[in-house]
């Protein structure tokens, strides 16, 4: 069995990292510069505790190195990317693969479930940055990420219980759930500050402005009756996970979000975060004027390349229409 990782940036280059390093095969599927560096030199994993240089293999698409039956294909990418990477997988890989999301938002399940029998919900919380080149830094160490994993749309199997060991004996904390999108709606939560601390800073998650965005998408799911888990168990959930600490000085700065815009990549997961919220308030008759104008920030600023942290919190209030 094979774990290809499509997207190794700052998520899927850790959990690659850590599976490789357990003495697991990883493939990496990457792109560009990233791609070129990952060939040339492998993937450097920077961590509080020293660096490690990994000889991973690295391939442009599943083109080169189809995923086979039995291979386990984890989605790391920004949700903006992953209906084309399902239909390159449709492509070439076998329908017998299980394909694992290991990403923000609550679509992508659905987007994979058209494409392949065998599903799997990952809600992942891992502190890591991608900035550079074939580089990935795991402020979170020697414990690097907690999963909550279960199949789509929901239940346990043997296999799901034998990949979170496969975790657990590659770093990681991993836990299966018969509901387990009950944690990705909470992780959800989280990552409606992506927006504001990629716009002002992580200083905008302690602020009005992130609290009423939460408070708009809990208004949203009592309307649809969607379950989360309580911030009691999360917190508690949480005390697993490596304390983050600075590398070299440097601790972590920001969200995927904020990442996209440092990096400068044009696009954002604004859509798939607070545009969630936006979409289930247009559909169950919720006012999310907060969420919507996040959203609409956020895209702006990828869109026209506009630095991270370069707004105020000032700024985007006087965006929110009056009342709301």
């Amino acid at each position: 069995m094979r774990y290809f990782i499509y997207g190794a940036g700052a998520v899927g280059g850790t959990i690659g990292a850590g599976l490789a390093m357990a003495g697991r095969e990883v493939v990496l599927i990457a792109r560009g510069s990233h791609l070129e560096a990952l060939r040339r030199d492998g993937l450097l994993l920077r961590t509080p505790d020293g660096d490690h240089r990994i000889a991973i293999k690295a391939v442009g698409s599943p083109a080169e190195e189809a995923p086979v039956a039995g291979d386990v294909v984890i989605l790391a990418m920004k949700s903006q990317d992953t209906e084309s990477a399902l239909r390159e997988l449709a492509r070439f890989a076998d329908q017998n693969v299980t394909l694992v999301c290991a990403q923000n938002g609550v679509a992508n399940e659905a987007l994979a479930l058209r494409h392949f029998p065998r599903v799997c919900a990952g809600c992942v919380v891992m502190p890591a940055t991608h900035l550079k080149p074939g580089v990935t830094i795991a402020h979170s160490w020697p414990v690097a990420g907690l999963f909550e994993l279960g199949l789509y749309p929901r239940g346990v199997d043997q296999g799901i219980e034998f990949f979170a060991a496969e975790l657990n004996e590659s770093g990681f904390d991993a836990k299966v759930h018969e509901h387990v999108m009950a944690w990705k709606y909470t992780k959800l939560l989280a990552n409606l500050g992506n927006a504001i601390d990629a716009a002002v800073g992580m200083e905008g998650r302690n602020s009005s402005l992130f609290d009423r965005a939460r408070a708009e998408a809990i208004a949203c799911y009592e309307a649809a009756g969607i379950k989360w888990i309580s911030s009691d168990v999360e917190e508690e959930r949480r005390r697993a996970l490596s304390p983050p600490r600075p590398v070299d000085g440097t601790g972590y700065r920001g969200s995927s979000s904020w990442q996209s815009l440092a990096r400068g990549t044009g696009n954002i997961e604004a859509d798939w975060l607070n545009g969630e919220i936006t979409f289930l308030g247009r559909l169950y008759g919720v006012a999310t004027p907060v969420n919507e104008v996040l959203q609409r920030v956020a895209n702006w600023m990828a869109w026209r390349h506009v630095p991270a942290g370069s707004m105020s919190l000032e700024d985007i209030e006087k965006l929110v229409p009056e009342g709301d």
